[in-house]
């Protein structure tokens, strides 16, 4: 199926096909706040999810991420702030006027019920007839690939099949917007990356726009358009996959999305003091500080260039000559440890410069960096 192509599930209602994309977003959420009695849970969060695209909402345990996921839901009520979908205030609706569509991550399908019952339920209770609601099952179940499963139990399904049962109950009722809560954690490695792909594909399809909650990075880098870390309740940074991963805006994001390294150094006659008395010249382009201010100087390890020859490397920054202290092989890549002085850095290299210049623990190297940036915190 073409990317651009929009798949209508109902054609007599035209519901995903004749929605303006740029007519306003379809999930707003603006200074929300949320405690729970003298803990707070959120703090002044804004986001907004445009038509036809995917959200994914990033932090660790505690963060917040599956508070925000339930008031949007509305199944909690928001100490402060706004909540719209498609442009109307839904912060004081209850959940079933929201028109939001949920997916848990344990599937929540009910275990008597068939395939085809699970899927139809929610247009039952809505009170559609037996017909129109058969040919909606029907559809759905063929979208999913389950048309020859729908007399089966979920119980009788693979833990893949159970969430495509899932996510076809939620876009029955042609919901202005789905929720995933964690949805592909409970499933084996393997099924969690493929089911993922599929949904993605699918979402974007439908055009459907969608709100991923995870905790986990390369979930968050594969099934976002764009991507609202959170830490502690607050929004650390929004941006496409690329943008937060290449340029982090905070030394959290920089280190919780990937590996980085986080050198404390400070300003010193416009270069960069870090390490015992050693120095680099800034990256382009930034403003010079006092001597004496603290900076963080952050890079990834794929950033790192390793050669043994001595000096200058084919680098914009040479660091010195280090130790190669330790070595983890992973297949595809592997990761050093590279002792400079009192500095620990880690490199990551790709199999073919692993076997240009095979490395171990003992070996010297000359450490360059391809780029860095310096954060303030």
């Amino acid at each position: 199926m073409a990317r651009d192509t929009v798949v209508t599930l109902f054609p007599e209602t035209q519901a995903f096909a004749e929605r303006d994309p740029g007519a306003r977003a379809a999930l707003s959420v603006r200074h929300l706040t949320k405690s729970f009695g003298a803990e707070q849970v959120l703090d002044n969060v804004s986001f907004s999810v445009a038509e036809g695209e995917s959200l994914v909402l990033l932090g660790p345990s505690g963060s917040g991420k599956s508070t925000t996921l339930r008031l949007i839901a509305g199944l909690e009520a928001p100490d402060g702030g706004e909540i719209a979908v498609r442009g109307q205030r839904v912060e004081q609706l209850r959940a079933r006027a929201r028109n939001v569509g949920v997916i848990f991550q344990n599937y929540a399908l009910f275990p008597r019920m068939t395939v085809a019952d699970n899927i139809g339920f929610g247009l039952r209770i809505r009170g559609q007839k037996r017909q129109p609601r058969a040919e909606v099952v029907a559809r759905l179940l063929a979208l999913i690939g389950l048309a020859d499963q729908r007399d089966k139990y979920p119980g009788q399904l693979s833990g893949g099949q159970q969430q495509r049962v899932a996510i076809a109950r939620a876009l029955a009722y042609e919901p202005d917007v789905l929720l995933f809560d964690e949805s592909f954690s409970a499933l084996d490695p393997q099924t969690r990356v493929g089911l993922r792909r599929e949904i993605r594909v699918l979402l974007r399809e439908l055009r459907v726009p969608a709100l991923f909650i995870t905790h986990d990075q390369d979930e968050a880098m594969e099934l976002g358009d764009h991507i609202a870390i959170l830490n502690r309740g607050r929004l650390e940074q929004v941006g496409s996959p690329a943008e937060v991963y290449n340029d982090p805006q905070t030394v959290f994001v920089a280190t919780f999305l990937g590996a980085a390294n986080v050198l404390d150094g400070q300003w010193r006659r416009g270069a960069i003091r870090f390490g015992a008395d050693r120095h680099l010249p800034a990256p382009g382009h930034t403003p010079a500080e006092a001597d004496g201010t603290p900076t963080k100087l952050v890079f990834r390890p794929e950033d790192v260039v390793l050669d043994s020859v001595p000096g200058p490397l084919d680098a914009h920054y040479y660091l010195g000559r280090g130790e190669v202290v330790e070595c983890s092989f992973a297949g595809a890549s592997e990761t050093l440890t590279v002792r400079l002085g009192d500095v620990a850095i880690k490199a990551l290299r790709i199999k073919w410069d692993t076997h240009r210049l095979p490395l171990g623990p003992g070996d010297l190297v000359s450490i360059g960096l391809k780029t860095y940036k310096l954060l303030k915190e």
